[in-house]
């Protein structure tokens, strides 16, 4: 049976992804900015999450998309779920690997800051993320992906180029990882609105279930 497809902003994404076990998309929106009066788009998002995950955030059950989208301990709950989550970001303008690297590098360092959790170990993780990205050029329509295990402190990041195999990477810092996930899921200080509203208002229909 063919797996049905969702657009977004034009860029089909599966509907379910099987890693271990199938995996359902579960929010999607995209990133963009303001640049001189147009609105710049960089990637879509998609987020996979095992459905087992609604039994983790059933305390939030009857509240309403648009409150939830507004609650940060929600995001908190779903990003500490300790199931198996999938990122995929899909290139929408081109972008050299090494300004993709500077962005997640100040994400997430700023973020570890804030929290009093920037270490050494945390610095030489982070900079092995960015040194995976530096020599990459991510086309239009390049594949990103972000892969946590459930019940792990730890995550795979592939990048898939056209015309090349996919090269991978494990970060194994937690504290780089949590943040990785807080960058794309967590709420108010998310990258993308949309993913983020996407998110709670699935998740709020599958909790009226």
């Amino acid at each position: 049976m063919a797996t049905e497809e969702v657009l977004v902003d034009e860029i089909p994404y599966p509907s379910k992804i099987t890693t271990t076990k199938p995996l359902s998309l579960l929010g999607h929106g995209i990133t963009d900015m303001e640049i001189h009066f147009l609105q710049v788009k960089f990637y879509s998002i998609g987020v996979y999450l095992d459905p087992e995950v609604i039994s983790h955030l059933q305390q939030w059950k009857g509240i309403p998309a648009k409150e939830l989208e507004e609650k940060d301990d929600f995001f908190d709950a779903l990003i500490s779920a300790p199931v198996e989550k999938v990122i995929r970001l899909v290139v929408i303008k081109e972008i050299k690997g090494a300004q993709y690297g500077v962005q997640i590098e100040t994400a997430v360092r700023d973020r570890l800051a804030a929290d009093d959790k920037y270490e050494e170990e945390e610095e030489e993780a982070l900079e092995k993320v960015v040194e995976f990205f530096q020599s990459k050029y991510f086309k239009k329509h390049s594949v990103i992906t972000y892969h946590f295990p459930a019940n792990s402190a730890t995550a795979e990041i592939v990048v898939s180029l056209e015309g090349k195999e996919d090269s991978k990477f494990v970060v194994e810092n937690a504290n780089v990882v949590d943040t990785i996930k807080k960058w794309y899921l967590g709420g108010s200080s998310a990258v993308s609105t949309k993913t983020i509203s996407s998110l709670a208002s699935t998740l709020s229909e599958e909790l009226s279930k």
